[in-house]
This record gives structure tokens, C-alpha cells and sequence, in this order.
């Protein structure tokens, strides 16, 4: 949205509308689409006037009217548009009642039939945002931890249902441009609104997302041997900490081979016989490899991981760190501390996991302890983060 409204132009384009509540003042985006209005609607007006505008913004703070008001454009109209929503919130939208509209079970349902008749051409895809999500509670607390609506959606049908969480703002607008332009499908994107590390250049961006999962060559060490470990990675905030963990790795035991996964596309996880985005079992071989540990930081609750990939070779060697339900409203690195996301619980896993550091574990197990003791000794005396954490820099090369 940023870059596009640097460059003069509105985010959407020449035709798109873009139903928000709160969302849009919180992830700071409202003053970009408003600068390029025009914009005919606010939380005053109802769609039933004569006049409307295709770049209109309308502000709704309830989540099921906007996807009503949306349906009722794009359905009719063939608008491109998103909704933006609370990771926890969204849940509302595919929930009874539905009485105000088609939701998210009905959409996927609707966009699953119409494939199957002739005479109906296609309709712009139902776009999620997710970005109020689980691993910042720097004041909504536990009400808003609750990463499950990826879980709802991955069990509808593979042909409809695409799932994006993007590492980056570059692979985020990349994934929004492609499902902004998408027909027939029902996307969602996960991705915060707080600032963080940018580790791809446009280019680099628009070929990793097309390639939906790929190795991370400049934060690996492993281009002339097999590895000792993958260290894997799916969403804003596990990208960080998987790096962070990589870093220290790669510090402390310079013989480590170590590679760097990062996945954009959560349904490439997935074998190419369940869905059409899926990974063939001889390319994820290839790159998650066939014997060596797996340490996987994923955004969402862990299970969902194990039940996409039960069927790969190296699953047994699969060991998936994620949300479970710990944590309230605390600072954002003590968040994934409590989830065993952060990267010293990752760190800890390698070397549990790999034979050649068991004669120095106990030392590096006891330095990883005495880091999280004072990490919990910090916040609690400051309120906020150490600033080894706050001002974290990925410094292994000049490639990023």
C-alpha cells in the first residue's frame, strides 16, 4: 500500500474496494488509501445510495458486515477487494449467525460450485489480512491470541482454498498483488503491522513468492556439504527468530552446516496429490532433505504442520515449535519465549538434536538458561524488551 501511494498511485488500482474497521488506523495504512481517495462512504453511510465510487473505502468496524458488504460487490459487480481483520476476530466470519450475508464457509462453497457451470464467468477471490496477530500482545492480551482460523481454512478444498504468510513487506505486497489480480479462490494472508526486518530486494521477493517455499542461500552455510540441521521457518515473526537462532548457531559452532528455509506458501507443504500447490515428494526431499533433524518455527499452532506433511519421508525428524496457548499481554519477544518460538529455544533444539555438538551441550544448554532468566529478570524490572532483542540486526555477510 505504502509503496504503491509513493508512487502516486491508489492501492487498488483503477477498480477496488477495501472494507475496514479498526484495522486500517492500526496497521497505519488508513492515511495512504485516503490520500488517493476519492472516498464516498464512512461508517455513516449504508451501500443502499445511488453513488459509489469503485475506489471507495468503507469503514465497518463489525467483521461480518464487511465480507457482507463486500459479497454484495464483488458477487454483483466483479470488484477486486480484501478484508482486512483481527487474527481472532476473523473467526467471526465463518460462525453463525449468517444471516447478514455469505461468509466464509458459504463463499468457499459458492466459488466451489460455480466452477462446475459454464455460463458463469470468474469472480474476484475473497482476500483475508490478518494483522493483528497472535505474537504482539503489547496490550490486547489473551483474547486476541488465537491463530486457528488457518486451521479452519485448510480444511476446505485444495482448488479454492490458497494460505500466504509472507516473511517481509516486499513478499507481502507480492502475495497481495498476485491475489488482488486471483479469481475464484478464497486467500488469506497473514502478516503484522509492526516494523520489522526487510530481507528480500523487490526481485528477490517476487521469485521467492513464486516459488512458494524456498532456501534462504545467504542466511546458509551448507552450499558445499549436506546439512547438519534445517532450521525452516513460515510467518513474519518465526522468520525472525529462526534467523536470530541461526545467527547465534553459526556464531558459537562455526563447523555447524546450517540451512535456511523460509516457506511463503503454506499449502506447498503439502504432497501434489492433496493440493495443486503442493510439493512433489522428491523436490521436498530435496530441499527439507531425507535423515537430518527438521526445526520448524511456524506461526500457528504446530499440529497443523505435522498433519500437512505426515506423509514426507524425514517427517520423524520433523520437530515443529509453535503457538500453545501461553502468554498474555507481555512484551513481543517474551511472547514467543512462552510459546518456545524464540531463538533459544530453537537453538536449544539443534543442539539436543544434533550428535556432533553433544560434547559442548552442556555448557551451551546452561549460557541458553542464564539467557532466559535474564530476559524474564529484564522485562520484569523494565516493562520491556532487552535491547539485544529491540535492536536485534542480522550482521553474518553484506548479502541482506
Amino acid at each position: 500500500t505504502a509503496q504503491a501511494c509513493a508512487q502516486g498511485q491508489h492501492p487498488l488500482g483503477q477498480g477496488g474496494v477495501v472494507f475496514h474497521g479498526l484495522q486500517t488506523v492500526a496497521c497505519q495504512i488508513e492515511q495512504h488509501l485516503f490520500e488517493h481517495g476519492p472516498i464516498d462512504f464512512d461508517a455513516r453511510h449504508r451501500l443502499g445510495q445511488p453513488e459509489l465510487d469503485p475506489r471507495a473505502a468503507f469503514a465497518r468496524l463489525q467483521a461480518h458486515q464487511r465480507q457482507d458488504r463486500f459479497e454484495q460487490l464483488v458477487g454483483a459487480n466483479h470488484f477486486m477487494g480484501l478484508v482486512a481483520a483481527a487474527n481472532d476476530v476473523v473467526h467471526a466470519l465463518d460462525h453463525p449467525p449468517r444471516a447478514l450475508g455469505l461468509l466464509g464457509d458459504a463463499r468457499h462453497g459458492l466459488v466451489q460450485q460455480a466452477r462446475q457451470v459454464g455460463w458463469r464467468r470468474p469472480v474476484a477471490s475473497l482476500n483475508y489480512l490478518l494483522s493483528s496477530h497472535v505474537w504482539r500482545q503489547d496490550h490486547n492480551g489473551f483474547s486476541h491470541q488465537d491463530p486457528g482460523f488457518i486451521d479452519h481454512v485448510a480444511n476446505k478444498k485444495a482448488d479454492v482454498i490458497r494460505v500466504y504468510l509472507p516473511p517481509d513487506a516486499n513478499t507481502l505486497l507480492s502475495v497481495t498483488d498476485h491475489c488482488l489480480r486471483s479469481r475464484n479462490y478464497v486467500n488469506v494472508i497473514v502478516a503484522g503491522k509492526q516494523p520489522s526486518p526487510q530481507w528480500l530486494d523487490m526481485n528477490a521477493a517476487i521469485k521467492h513468492c513464486a516459488d512458494g517455499v524456498g532456501i534462504w542461500s545467504w542466511a546458509s552455510n551448507d552450499q558445499s556439504s549436506e546439512p547438519d540441521v534445517v532450521m525452516a521457518c513460515c510467518g513474519d515473526v518465526p522468520t525472525v527468530e529462526t534467523l536470530a537462532a541461526v545467527q547465534l548457531l553459526r556464531t558459537d559452532f562455526p563447523e555447524l552446516k546450517v540451512r535456511v528455509i523460509n516457506v511463503v506458501n503454506l499449502m506447498k507443504l503439502q504432497p501434489q496429490s492433496e493440493h495443486p500447490h503442493g510439493l512433489s515428494d522428491a523436490d521436498f526431499d530435496v530441499l527439507f532433505t531425507t535423515d537430518k533433524p527438521i526445526i520448524f518455527a511456524y506461526h500457528g499452532y504446530p499440529l497443523l504442520i505435522h498433519r500437512l506433511t505426515y506423509r514426507r519421508t524425514n517427517h520423524h525428524n520433523l520437530h515443529v515449535r509453535g503457538y500453545k496457548e501461553e502468554g498474555t499481554t507481555t512484551t513481543p519477544f517474551d511472547m514467543v519465549v512462552l510459546n518456545d518460538v524464540d531463538r533459544f529455544h530453537l537453538m536449544s533444539a539443534v543442539i539436543d538434536r544434533v550428535p556432533t555438538l553433544a560434547p559442548r551441550a552442556a555448557h551451551a544448554q546452561q549460557t541458553i538458561r542464564d539467557k532466559l532468566l535474564e530476559h524474564r529478570q529484564y522485562i520484569t524490572t523494565h516493562g520491556q524488551d532487552m535491547p539485544e532483542i529491540r535492536n536485534w540486526r542480522w550482521r553474518l555477510g553484506t548479502e541482506t
